[in-house]
């Protein structure tokens, strides 16, 4: 059977996917980066160090099944945002790998952004949207982004078009320098989640929203005040529903530029239920689609998956 190599090397995690031909995940492997304890994130030269330390040991595990397949193409993430101006050193590892692999094997590699490579996860395992026009929000540690996307089916691209963005913080980070904060690991978005769980209070938080753009360092800052007043637990769940306040306000802003009403959401931050389920209260009038919460976080489906598209594969989705 031919099978399809995903690569990619995000802030985050190292990430490989292989995927059949029929669309079956054969190998989905990942290593979540290192941080140190109390410390908010790496710097992009520790953590190219630590992807160079962990793609060998992914390809040994997917060594079995490549010996039993026959591998057709790669798929390879090679820069955060689908623009020209787009770069960032973590991606460089991914890429190079891809890049050797394809021209040792004599196998094509198609590149696209980290970002193109969430949707994808999110179009293969939501699944959906199935029509051509799409909203998108792409909600991470490092990309708070609503995007108007338009596929074709045809030659399987997408023109993703920026339409709003944050002033200063990402969600994840809100979500990482609060959870640091009450004394979590990093990264904190599951145990944020969690711990948000444990109670039904909340207090309520300012959130702020102009003309497509959105601000989260007065939330952060209102949060940490706010931890030396109430429970970690009624903090954490103040933080995510003012992050599903802030998004709700965003996509109802969208709705006077496009009579689209499909929605996909995608990115680390996008997983977190408490989010989804506000979302879904507020916005009714939209049909809402969510990457499954294990394609939702970093990982390289996206890139396998628009890889055997690209190839002809007639995929289920």
């Amino acid at each position: 059977m031919k099978v399809f190599l995903g690569i990619d090397t995000s802030n985050y995690t190292t990430s490989l996917c292989l995927l059949g031909e029929d669309g079956t995940i054969l190998a989905d492997e990942r290593i979540l980066l290192q941080v140190a304890s109390g410390s908010r994130g790496l710097r992009q030269a520790e953590a190219l160090f630590q992807h160079v330390q962990n793609l060998p040991k992914l390809c040994t595990a997917l060594e079995p099944l490549l010996a039993e397949h026959t591998l057709a193409a790669i798929g390879v993430s090679t820069r955060p945002r689908p623009q020209t101006d787009s770069y960032m050193p973590v991606f460089l590892a991914g890429s190079s790998l891809a890049r050797s692999l394809a021209r040792c094997l004599q196998v094509p590699c198609h590149e696209l952004s980290h970002q193109e490579n969430h949707i994808w996860s999110g179009l293969a395992s939501a699944p959906g949207p199935q029509t051509p026009e799409f909203l998108a929000i792409h909600l991470s540690g490092g990309t708070t982004e609503l995007a108007h996307v338009l596929r074709d089916k045809q030659s399987h691209r997408l023109r993703v078009e920026l339409w709003g963005g944050t002033l200063d913080l990402h969600a994840g980070q809100v979500v990482d320098r609060l959870g640091v904060k009450l004394g979590l690991s990093f990264p904190a978005g599951p145990s944020l989640e969690k711990l948000a769980e444990e109670t039904r209070d909340s207090v309520p938080v300012p959130t702020y929203h102009r003309e497509g753009r959105v601000s989260f360092s007065g939330p952060l800052t209102a949060l940490e005040r706010m931890a030396e007043q109430v429970t970690a637990a009624v903090c954490a769940r103040s933080c995510l529903l003012s992050i599903a306040r802030t998004l709700s306000k965003w996509v109802q802003w969208a709705e006077e530029r496009t009579d689209c009403r499909e929605l996909l959401l995608v990115g680390g931050v996008a997983s977190n239920r408490l989010i989804r389920q506000e979302l879904v209260e507020r916005l009714p009038q939209w049909r809402l689609f969510f990457a499954q919460p294990k394609y939702s976080t970093d990982n390289a489906y996206g890139a396998a998956y628009y890889c055997a598209l690209r190839e002809g594969c007639a995929l289920s989705r």
